[in-house]
């Protein structure tokens, strides 16, 4: 590479997934050894795509990615596989390898010691909790040792506990690394700047310094377009109007007016369209199911996890119509589990009153169908309405008519949230059980859907490591689960 610094560079690479979506058009940015950036962009922008053609998943379709010679890359994903669920966590380590790694015990343990995560190798992927998967992804990048480091959504699913251990870890990281992330005080804690993927000019641009300043420029920048956009809208309209007076009176007039035209289509050149991954989503409601009367789901026992081993323990909560729950507790202990078990009325110790519709978001979006598009998944769910209701409830929430003919499978994990919150708009739950509703979601909307979830009139039951989107929200009731074990 040109640069001895330099480990990563990509010379006006172009890519599309069909051309209905452009990821990538000329793209051009280079990243030295020892930085680390964040990398920035709405949902659905292509960040994770950027992140498989860094590790060759994914081939440019013009240009080209020079990377440095015999150079080390391994990602932490967002979500693991599901073809791997079933492995046991040293199988899944081994599968990171092409050849039989024999020191895989004690490196396992030498990660698990840097993520914070104390559970046997002979577990089962699948019986971890989300926020133990999450420690466990990070922990797959960490054992390669890699020279660049990618990580997409760390944070997700994470307890406080577990954010301040990758925290620190990062801050004294030595190697390269690349963060995807929508934890805009993780990010500033310990990233050189911003590589900022627009999703309307499919173009790459990189930032150095303090991220908070680094996010203020590019605010400040946006205001600054949206300014020029409004005085050459003003010049143009006035423009207009003169050349449509010198039009009429013909002769000399005409040719003044062809030219004013021509110096108006300049102008319109000018003009810089409003950047999609700047809009935050509209302002929403999530109806109530109607006639709900007396309790509407009561939990009298709750199955959790300590020390490895299940215990029950005795609680008494009813909720009601307007009843918010938070359930707290650190990572492992069961909340995502016992949320499943609710939903899905297999928990003996919970009963939903009968015919009560039940909203569940599930931090793992595995109840949405991979193969349907997102157009179906919407229709399944709408309980009234017309076409013209869900297209509008999507577009709500950014999901264009474009979007919608896509197959769940073919979306980013945030614009799968951004589904999971239309569904919910359309089916009028009368119960909401929310799993960790922020997870991979861009943190420009995370305002507005507090406040839907403050204002909503039904019972909820909310999961959640966010504290200052739980401010945000109507607590009626917390029940502590690691205080419950303490019993």
């Amino acid at each position: 590479m040109p640069n001895d610094n330099v480990i990563l560079k990509f010379n006006k690479v172009s890519f599309e997934f069909g051309h209905a979506k452009p990821i990538l058009k000329e793209a051009d940015f280079s990243i030295r050894r020892g930085l680390k950036f964040a990398l920035m962009g709405q949902n659905g922008a292509g960040k994770s795509t950027l992140f498989s053609m860094i590790t060759g998943g994914l081939k440019p379709e013009s240009g080209s990615i020079a990377i440095e010679n015999k150079l080390s890359i391994a990602i932490a994903k967002q979500v693991i596989p599901r073809n791997q669920m079933d492995l046991t966590v040293k199988e899944f380590f081994e599968s990171l390898f092409p050849k039989k790694i024999y020191d895989i015990d004690p490196r396992i343990a030498e990660v698990f010691e840097i993520v914070h995560l104390p559970v046997p190798s002979d577990r089962k992927v699948r019986s971890l909790s989300g926020g133990q998967q999450a420690r466990l992804l990070l922990a797959s990048a960490l054992i390669q040792k890699p020279d660049l480091l990618l990580l997409d959504e760390p944070t997700n699913n994470l307890d406080a506990d577990g954010l301040a251990h990758l925290t620190q870890f990062l801050v004294d990281y030595k190697k390269t690394c690349i963060v995807i992330s929508h934890d805009a005080d993780f990010l500033n804690a310990f990233t050189d700047g911003v590589l900022y993927l627009d999703v309307f000019t499919h173009t790459v641009e990189k930032y150095v310094g303090n991220y908070f300043n680094v996010v203020a420029e590019i605010s400040a920048r946006i205001e600054r377009e949206r300014r020029k956009n409004v005085r050459l809208e003003t010049d143009i309209m006035n423009r207009k109007e003169q050349a449509s007076f010198f039009a009429q009176k013909g002769g000399h007039m005409r040719d003044v007016a062809r030219k004013m035209k021509e110096a108006i289509e300049k102008l319109e050149e000018e003009k810089v369209e409003t950047r999609e991954e700047d809009k935050t989503i509209r302002k929403f409601a999530i109806p109530c199911e109607e006639d709900l009367a007396g309790p509407i789901i009561a939990i009298h026992a709750v199955s959790l996890m300590a020390h490895g081993k299940p215990v029950k323990k005795k609680v008494n909560v009813v909720l009601k119509q307007k009843n918010h729950l938070l359930l707290s507790g650190p990572n492992g202990i069961g909340k995502t589990t016992l949320l499943q078990d609710i939903a899905s009325e297999k928990s003996a110790g919970a009963i939903i009153t009968k015919g009560i519709r039940v909203g569940y978001y599930r931090q793992d979006f595995s109840t949405l169908d991979p193969e349907k598009t997102v157009y179906a998944s919407l229709a399944e769910v709408m309980t009234a309405g017309t076409e013209e209701t869900l297209r509008s409830a999507a577009a709500g929430f950014l999901l264009n008519a474009g979007d919608l003919k896509h197959q769940i499978k073919n979306i980013s994990e945030g614009q799968k949230g951004l589904v999971m919150f239309t569904r919910l708009v359309l089916q009028r739950p009368g119960l909401l059980i929310l799993d960790e509703p922020t997870n991979h979601i861009n943190f420009r909307h995370l305002p507005v859907i507090a406040d839907a979830l403050d204002k909503y009139a039904g019972a909820m039951i909310l999961v959640s490591h966010v504290p200052d989107f739980v401010k945000k929200i109507r607590i009626d009731e917390t029940l502590d689960l690691a205080a419950l074990i303490k019993k």
